[in-house]
């Protein structure tokens, strides 16, 4: 049995210590853990846990469409033998961390930094959670002969999140109450529960078959901690000139700090980089552009519903874009953008992009245009993401009033100019075009949540994979099985995207003509419309038929391997 447990104890990564920045022989609790510069090495090693920059700007659900789909939209999913996001590495350092911090006796210095160890261990449960459900609570390292704990079943979510909610208070508590954009403080804590707080409770209040009680226990936490950080943290939304505010907050070299929370730190003097920009100018990365209901989802300048207009459906690039929510300008390419620093308009580039629509968010100068050479820094956590946690919890609530619209959904709308939601407006006129996608969305506030998740659609758009949280949480899975969809066109023809006078696009049947300085796309290989010839919208991975288990796909399956190692573990429903 000994070796066995042994076998267990390597899977699950509860042996070594794998701290990176420490050599095995400097962190023996009698020769370490005696300073604050002690403790304070020993958790920089914690940061690497966070997101990295491709998982941050890399979303591929139904927001952010490419030319191929992840095995989560096709339902090609398997249960994995090893592997598949069941790994403890992180959490065996957080735990060996806590259980020797101790020893240090500058008293101030161990409750701070146990309150980022906790804050860490909060954010490794949380995600895990997320993905598996119930997960075994383990909150002390795990000696290698330790057979009951290696051997341990899976905890019930609602034990595990209690523990995690208690985690991100102490740290609440005893984290700096700085304002530090690269480092974890009172503030990211804070953001972090307001994000836990709505996750848990609207998943628990929309997936009635997994029977966890305390949803409006969740949402409450939210609201709480998304209206601290509000009143006392002094962050605010970045604002300038509205054509241009969104835009720049997401391709600034260095992130803004009076909204950025948190953020990933990318420098060309520490030689260290992203891919952002040949990420959305070549077609190596599957070509991403946004989707067309996303592309729809956008209000008009005035606030009234561009899906309201007749004829929407059939409206070319040019027309459908004038007069929008200029986040949509801001997010991608329409009639006279230029790069950052160039003065030079740029029509969208089909070769970078299968739906038509461009991305640029991020998007920085050229000169940072070469494979994996971008500097731009990613938000993690930013003070836009809070208010808009505060809205959704409150109206999830039923308690969401105008005066909490004021204070939070209006404050992300006025950084463009975007007038606010009219709660009374909403609520007796809800949009059909969303009600159609969030089936889930009842009763008499049903309008005002449809325009909040309206609102995070657009807002947070290409960060943090928030979408594929969102759809897993509202329990709206079968969007992920629509067919995805890019611009209009009415059939083969030259197409002068931008209205400039000049041919920008070509599709063709035929012979390839020759057009100078135009795109030239076949119809029916090199681009799909939807009715062929007679014209349509394109249509991305159209042969591909998406699936969605609706009794087992909102959560992943625990690998092989770790069951058979573990017979106490049990596997997720219908993934047997």
């Amino acid at each position: 049995m000994k070796k066995v447990i042994s076998i267990i104890a390597i899977s699950l990564g509860l042996v070594s210590c794998d701290l990176n920045l420490l050599p095995q022989d400097a962190i023996s609790p009698e020769t370490f853990f005696k300073t604050e510069s002690d403790l304070q090495l020993f958790t920089n090693s914690f940061y690497n846990a966070l997101p990295s920059a491709e998982d941050i700007y890399n979303e591929d659900v139904d927001n952010v469409v490419k030319n191929s789909l992840r095995d989560e939209l096709q339902g090609t999913r398997v249960v994995p033998t090893n592997g598949g996001g069941w790994s403890w590495n992180t959490l065996r350092n957080i735990n060996y961390f806590l259980a020797n911090s101790n020893k240090c006796p500058d008293t101030r210095a161990v409750a701070k930094y146990n309150g980022l160890a906790r804050f860490f261990r909060a954010y490794f449960y949380f995600n895990m959670v997320k993905r598996f459900g119930d997960v075994p609570w383990y909150s002390q390292a795990i000696e290698a002969n330790d057979e009951a704990m290696l051997t341990k079943a899976r905890d019930p979510r609602t034990v595990v999140m209690d523990s995690v909610m208690a985690d991100i208070n102490y740290a609440i508590a005893n984290l700096d109450a700085s304002r530090q954009v690269y480092s974890v403080t009172k503030w990211t804590a804070l953001a972090l529960k307001s994000r836990i707080g709505l996750y848990e409770g609207t998943f628990r209040k929309y997936h009635p078959e997994f029977n966890l009680p305390g949803a409006d226990k969740f949402l409450d936490e939210s609201i709480s901690a998304s209206d601290e950080l509000m009143k006392k943290s002094g962050y605010t939304i970045y604002k300038a000139t509205p054509s241009t505010a969104y835009l720049r907050l997401f391709s600034s070299d260095n992130a803004i700090p009076e909204e950025v929370i948190l953020a990933r730190d990318f420098s060309d003097e520490l030689q260290v980089y992203h891919n952002l920009n040949y990420y959305t100018m070549t077609a190596s990365y599957g070509r991403p552009g946004l989707e067309k209901k996303l592309v729809n989802s956008y209000l008009m300048a005035d606030g009234t519903r561009f899906t309201d207009i007749k004829g929407y459906e059939t409206m070319q690039f040019h027309d459908e874009v004038q007069n929008r929510d200029p986040r949509l300008s801001q997010t991608i390419r329409t009639p006279g953008y230029t790069r950052i620093g160039e003065n030079t308009p740029l029509a969208p580039e089909f070769g970078a992009t299968v739906t038509g629509y461009q991305l640029i968010k991020f998007v920085s100068a050229p000169k940072w245009d070469t494979f994996s050479k971008d500097i731009t820094d990613m938000p993690i956590f930013r003070y836009a993401e809070v208010l808009l946690n505060y809205a959704e919890a409150r109206a999830e609530r039923g308690i969401l009033t105008q005066e909490d619209l004021d204070r939070s959904v209006k404050l992300v709308r006025d950084r463009v100019g975007m007038p606010n939601i009219n709660l009374a407006k909403a609520n007796a006129s809800p949009d059909p075009y969303l009600a159609d996608q969030y089936t889930q969305v009842k009763g008499n506030n049903a309008g005002v949540i449809l325009e909040i998740r309206r609102e995070r659609r657009v807002e947070l758009v290409m960060e943090n994979f928030f979408r594929w949280d969102d759809i897993i949480r509202w329990k709206e899975g079968q969007l992920l099985t629509k067919t995805y969809k890019g611009m209009y066109f009415p059939g083969p023809g030259s197409y002068d995207l931008d209205k400039n006078g000049k041919v920008d696009l070509v599709i063709y049947e035929g012979t390839k003509p020759t057009v100078p300085g135009a795109q030239l796309l076949k119809l029916g290989s090199e681009i799909l419309l939807e009715n062929g010839n007679k014209g349509g919208n394109i249509v991305i991975n159209g042969h591909i038929n998406k699936k969605f288990n609706e009794a087992r796909d909102y959560l992943y399956p625990i690998p092989r391997q770790e069951r058979l190692l573990n017979p106490n573990l049990t596997q997720n429903p219908n993934w047997e």
